[in-house]
Parts: structure tokens; sequence; C-alpha cells
């Protein structure tokens, strides 16, 4: 692999044909500009709406852990919803997801020491700013991926697979995910990279990730209607993923976050970010949303999502305060960051719903 210094320089063509999708105003000029690209699902899958280049491969980042944590329930995880919920969370690295994370180690026999994940302080403010005043460091339980890595472990341990070497991408367990992402997606991964907590990481299409969110959100509403014999259904590992996340979505994330709020907000959505401006929404009844941002930015996720869940007939009135937000000067409000009219920028009729 070529090293930064010696990458040859990328041609125009080669990169993704992405749109305005979110600007920032100050008194009445346009300051700067969140290109990237985004689309809706139907719940057949077909394409409501979409802006830029849904069909180029990204990487999901983080947003992949709802996937992952289908895997590991597949292969025979059990954990209490707010742990499951932990699984597939970016969490803030509060009290609660630190000891949710130990207690998951703990009902395996593991502990911090088998975590092969990345070093890190507490992603919230408020959280790492506690941590640093009663004296913390960055540690593998505090980085925001300690869920889903005490969630790995326990799996491994489950299945009798060694736990030493576990983010290895021909480890069993990063097998099992990689067939898992491939089914839910419909995406054949069209490249492998490392995730910034060191595991396997796949690049993918905006319509097949929300195709995977649309699944699980739907399997979490479907699983509401019980047995002929009245009693509760057993639940699929999609359900009890998506059920987990909704039940317990300050565990997804943390207070003041906003799949946090979104969660909160509209019953039945699965919601989960991802770094580099990666937002993905899936509804009750399987329609589904996402959102890249190309130029990382995080604060432009969440008014593209809304303006798709606009597109969607979601009424967003009460998702008002997260689709858009204030520019100040001197204290004062004088702008505003709000998502653009990129609806009417539609993408031509292609095969979404199919694996490109």
């Amino acid at each position: 692999m070529l090293s930064p210094a010696l990458s040859p320089a990328l041609s125009a063509a080669a990169l993704p044909q992405h749109t305005p999708l979110v600007a920032a105003t100050r008194d009445g000029v346009v300051e700067s500009i969140h290109y990237g690209s985004a689309i809706a699902l139907d719940a057949d899958g077909t394409t409501v709406t979409a802006a830029g280049d849904p069909l180029a491969p990204f990487y999901p980042r983080s947003s992949l852990k709802p996937l992952q944590a289908v895997a590991m329930v597949r292969a025979g995880l059990e954990l209490p919803a707010d742990l499951l919920a932990l699984a597939a969370a970016s969490h803030s690295g509060g009290a609660q997801h630190r000891q949710g994370a130990l207690r998951i180690l703990e009902l395996h026999g593991l502990s911090v020491s088998d975590f092969e994940n990345s070093r890190d302080l507490p992603y919230g403010p408020a959280e790492q700013e506690e941590w640093l005043r009663n004296g913390g460091r960055s540690t593998q339980l505090t980085q925001n991926c300690s869920g889903k890595h005490a969630a790995m472990v326990a799996t491994c341990t489950i299945n009798g697979w060694p736990v030493k070497g576990y983010l290895d991408p021909s480890h069993p367990l990063q097998r099992l995910v990689a067939a898992t992402v491939t089914e839910l997606t419909g995406d054949e991964p069209l490249a492998l990279s490392t995730d910034g907590c060191g595991t396997p990481l796949y690049a993918l299409t905006l319509p097949g990730m929300a195709r995977a969110f649309g699944a699980i959100a739907r399997a979490a509403a479907d699983s509401s209607g019980g047995n002929d014999d009245g009693g509760p259904a057993p639940l699929g590992a999609e359900a009890a993923v998506g059920l987990a996340m909704q039940q317990h979505p300050d565990m997804v994330a943390g207070e003041g976050r906003d799949v946090t709020e979104l969660m909160r907000l509209l019953p039945g959505a699965v919601a989960k970010d991802g770094f580099e401006g990666v937002q993905l929404v899936g509804l009750a009844d399987g329609r589904s949303a996402a959102v890249k941002i190309s130029d990382g930015g995080d604060r432009a996720r969440m008014p593209a999502t809304i303006r798709l869940l606009e597109a969607l007939g979601v009424d967003t009135a009460t998702l008002a305060g997260l689709g858009t937000a204030p520019v100040l000067g001197g204290g004062q409000h004088v702008g505003l960051l709000q998502a653009t009219d990129f609806l009417t920028h539609t993408f031509p009729s292609a095969p979404v719903n199919e694996a490109p």
C-alpha cells in the first residue's frame, strides 16, 4: 500500500459527484456549504428521492454497528436489551456506558485486557471533562466502541472461537459479520479497510445501508405481533437489535446526542451515526434514509437527514430542533445552518434496490 506521501493525486473524474446538501448563512450570505449524497427508500426498496451520487462506495464507519450486532446475535449472543443497545453504540463514555461494557465482559468471564480496540478518552464533551477532572486517561474501556468490542469477545467465547485476534478479517467472527453485512445490505463490499477502533470496515453504498436499516426497524415493529397463542414471539436477530436500540437510545449514544434524541422523538425509528458525516435511519414500516456528508462535517448530518424524512412523509415537527442550528455572531443569532433544496435534484432511475 502506498503511504499518503506517495499516493498519486486523485483525478476529479474519480471523485463522487456530490451535491450541496446543507448550507450555513450569516446575515443573508452563504458562508459554508456541505456537499454530500443522500437517498430515501420506500419499504420495498425503491427510491423515493435521492441526491448526489448515492451509488458511490463509502465507508459507513460506526453506522455499521447495528449490522455487526445482528451478526453477533445470530451467533448466539444473548444480552439484556440495554447491553445489546450498547453493543451497537458509539457511546459517550459515561458511567452507564463503561459499567455496561464491564457487565458484558463479566457475564462471560472476560476482562478489558481481552480488548483489541484503540484507546481514547470519552467521546461526549461532558463525559470527557468529568473523566479528565477525576484524573482519567485514554483507555480501551472509555473508547466509544467498547460496548461493541465487549460483545465481540463475548461472542467469541460463546462459540469457542479464539478471543485473541478477533479483529482479523479472517477470524470466524469477522467472516460472519461480513456475510451478514452482505445479506442485509444486498451489497458485495467493494473494498476492505480498518475502522478507527480497529474493526474490519467495508465500502458499501447508501441504498445498501438504507435497506439494512429499514429491515432492522421493520423487524422490530413486526416482532410486537406475538405468537398465534397470544404469547410473545421469539425475537429474530434484527428485531432484537432494533428493539434494544429503540428501548435504550441513551446507550446507543448518550444524553445531548442527536441520535439519542431522534429515536426518543420518532417512535419506531432505528438510527445510527458514523464518523465522517454518515447518518442512517430506518422506520417501522421499512422505509429508510441514508446520508453521507462529503467533507465529513458532523454538523451537516442531521439537517440533511430531517429533509429526507420529510420526503418520506414523516411529520418532522418534533424534530425541528435537529434539522437546523443557529449561526451566532456576538452571541446573537445572525444566520442559520439548514438543508438546501437538494430534493429537487433527483437521482436518475437506477436499480438501487439491487446490489450494484
